[in-house]
């Protein structure tokens, strides 16, 4: 069995917390995340295994695709992604920053982990749509040219949904950033 992660972005909170219900019925699944998002959507963020969170995303898409925005299911999630979502990441020193911000929820957590899968990078936070008219973004942190190869590699990984907003790579952030940031 191996660890997987997925999750549901819906239109409305009633279908998205109807999902949400019917995901943790359908198999053996945790919610790491189930709330309402700017501008009135819902979100809900599984993990268990991977059967279990591919039946639970599976079912909770063909019972109420109505209201869904977008969705995914990741086998293997980098282990950085959980403490980046619950913006509890331990980072010691920024020598670059690199910033991905997208139009949705869903597409940030996908383009994280190919981030923190393509180069020795940290990702700091996953801020995923609160208080963003439901956009979300991501900070890293690692040497410049891994920050680099982490940033495009996540664009990469998310061109095709559209969803892509905007990125910039800053090498060696001011100090006063530096603190804002952690």
């Amino acid at each position: 069995m191996s660890k997987a992660i997925g999750m549901v972005e819906y239109k409305t909170v009633s279908a998205g917390i109807t999902a949400a219900d019917a995901m943790v019925k359908t198999s053996e699944v945790s919610i790491i995340e189930a709330q309402t998002v700017c501008p009135g959507k819902y979100i809900a963020i599984i993990t268990g295994d991977l059967s279990a969170v591919k039946a639970a995303v599976d079912n909770a898409k063909e019972m109420h695709g109505l209201h869904l925005i977008d969705s995914f299911v990741l086998g293997n999630p980098h282990e950085s992604i959980f403490p980046a979502i619950y913006g509890a990441a331990h980072i010691e020193d920024v020598s670059a920053l690199g910033i991905m911000e997208t139009y949705d929820a869903s597409s940030i957590i996908v383009a994280a982990d190919e981030a923190a899968k393509t180069a020795i990078v940290d990702l700091i936070e996953l801020r995923i749509a609160r208080g963003m008219c439901g956009k979300s973004y991501m900070l890293l942190t690692g040497e410049v040219a891994a920050v680099e190869a982490a940033i495009e590699k996540a664009k990469e990984a998310i061109k095709d949904r559209g969803m892509f907003l905007d990125s910039s790579v800053i090498a060696h952030p001011d100090a006063q950033i530096r603190d804002a940031i952690l």
